[in-house]
């Protein structure tokens, strides 16, 4: 693409590029197709927290979103853009922005979220009666949701027969590199403010400290990521992935989430690093890692096709469960108090670095769902406000597969033992001794499971249970009883003794 020459300007009507889940200049089509146009360029994020329709961010998302933030407006400033940050209602700062800039084209990346696509056409309509042209891209994804489908022209709601048909439309498509030059419309239309001036960083107190030393958000750590991974972690990942107790999994997570690196970018590297021999990683490591792409693209699938995912139940037998209320249980199990290591040692990840281990979200949210019968929509609420990666479809969909309600889900009678997957997954202890410390001196025959410790080696390890490790909450066979007696109070289905 050839570069334009063309100095800042006022006399000619700018295009604004709108951000949003989108924050990178490498393969942002509407960012692209905006430089193309020739045209100086109106880059605005428009922070709108009193929204009631669009879901707002948690704690530690609003973290990352002021690095990730911090991050564009650095990558901008030398290329001789400059991103402009607002604060109020979308629907009429866009408009206003459009306005009082002369501007005669808007670019936007799409979202598929139901609250998000109202609010697009909404704008889209507005600035149509204002003679103002939009122009809307996929940004987010290998395939639009409504690419992939039935033959029946349907839904997908199995991942297997999912992915098998998005992989049949063939090589997603190259993604572009970043624009070299922005041509700036120098004047502000509108007052813009400071990154401070949102207030995203927690204060009173600054909870954040370790999420700091854990993370780097911005595009160019998200590119470091995929390099690291494929130079190193990818090499038996296929297995690795579900050990927290290794460094075995790419922590892209946060990076796709706010869309500072797009799947497209991360596939063909990923893809090109096998196809020249420039990763350690096996074709089988290399295909269970571009699997974990499938799933967060079926998540977004489900969440076009059944927008109430977050909040209702995809298989509405699940509404008649008979979910229990009990602050107590939910408490413990947000602190990390539960009495089962694995657990606490998940949880108490999350709290600290805003990111808990994909295997560990599994041990918890069945824990949560099935040994407490607490209602999977509290445990997504959690993670919404805990996850640096709180994704709008996987977060919702994955509590749904957890909980047994969801598109393809996990059968509910299907529960996870936290001491069998503790030691399965954390042969060692190591995972549980750096989030659970208290219990760092016990040895690895115990340390998922304390309560069988004789009382020497429990005084030896500097515990007393109960007092510096509590005992567990539920008793693991009797909770297992009563959630299977839950289950089969609303469903006809054969519950086996199925547990792992």
């Amino acid at each position: 693409m050839s570069e334009v020459t063309q100095s800042p300007s006022t006399k000619v009507s700018p295009a604004i590029v709108w951000f949003r889940d989108d924050l990178r200049l490498g393969d942002n089509p509407a960012l692209s197709a905006a430089v193309a146009s020739g045209l100086p360029l109106l880059l605005v994020y428009i922070w709108d927290e009193h929204n009631k329709e669009v879901r707002q961010l948690g704690g530690a998302s609003k973290w990352w979103l002021h690095g990730s933030l911090n991050s564009l407006c650095a990558s901008i400033s030398p290329r001789g853009g400059n991103l402009q940050l607002f604060v109020g209602d979308t629907k009429t700062t866009i408009l206003e922005l459009a306005k009082a800039s002369g501007a005669t084209e808007v670019y936007w990346n799409r979202r598929y979220g139901e609250a998000e696509v109202e609010l697009d056409k909404h704008i889209k309509e507005q600035l149509k009666l204002a003679g103002i042209t939009t122009r809307s891209f996929n940004g987010q994804l290998l395939n639009e949701p409504w690419e992939v489908s039935t033959k029946a022209g349907t839904p997908m709601k199995v991942f297997t027969p999912y992915w098998r048909a998005a992989r049949e439309r063939g090589e997603p498509a190259r993604p572009t590199p970043a624009p070299q030059k922005l041509i700036p419309f120098a004047t502000p239309a509108l007052k813009s403010v400071p990154l401070e001036a949102l207030n995203l960083k927690p204060t009173k107190p600054d909870w954040s400290g370790e999420m700091q030393a854990f993370w780097k958000p911005g595009e160019d750590h998200a590119k470091q990521s995929v390099e690291r991974f494929l130079s190193d972690a990818v090499d038996g990942y296929g297995e690795n992935r579900n050990r927290p107790d290794k460094r075995s999994t790419s922590r892209l997570s946060p990076h796709l989430r706010f869309g500072e690196i797009s799947p497209r970018q991360i596939w063909h590297a990923t893809r090109t690093a096998f196809e020249n021999g420039n990763t350690v990683g096996k074709e089988y490591d290399v295909d269970k890692f571009l699997t974990e792409i499938g799933w967060r693209e079926f998540s977004y699938h489900l969440l076009f096709h059944f927008p109430k995912l977050r909040s209702a139940n995809f298989q509405s037998k699940f509404n008649a469960f008979p979910w229990k209320t009990d602050s107590k249980a939910l408490l413990a199990w947000q602190q990390g108090k539960t009495g089962y290591p694995i657990v606490d040692a998940g949880m108490r990840e999350l709290w600290r670095t805003g990111w808990m281990h994909n295997r560990v979200r599994m041990i918890v949210g069945s824990f949560l769902v099935k040994h407490l019968l607490i209602d999977w929509r509290q445990g997504e609420d959690w993670f919404w406000d805990t996850l640096v990666d709180a994704d709008p479809a996987s977060n919702a969909a994955s509590w749904q597969w957890i909980a047994g309600s969801g598109a393809d889900a996990a059968p509910y009678f299907r529960i996870f033992a936290p001491v069998i997957q503790g030691e399965k997954f954390d042969p060692n202890g190591d995972y549980v001794r750096h989030y659970v410390p208290e219990l760092a001196r016990l040895p690895k025959q115990v340390i998922h499971k304390p309560w069988t410790a004789p009382h020497p080696i429990l005084t030896k390890a500097g515990i007393t249970l109960g007092i510096d490790y509590p005992h567990p909450i539920v008793v693991h066979e009797d909770a297992r009883k009563r959630a299977l007696a839950a289950f089969k109070s609303i469903s006809a289905e054969q519950i086996s003794d199925d547990q792992h």
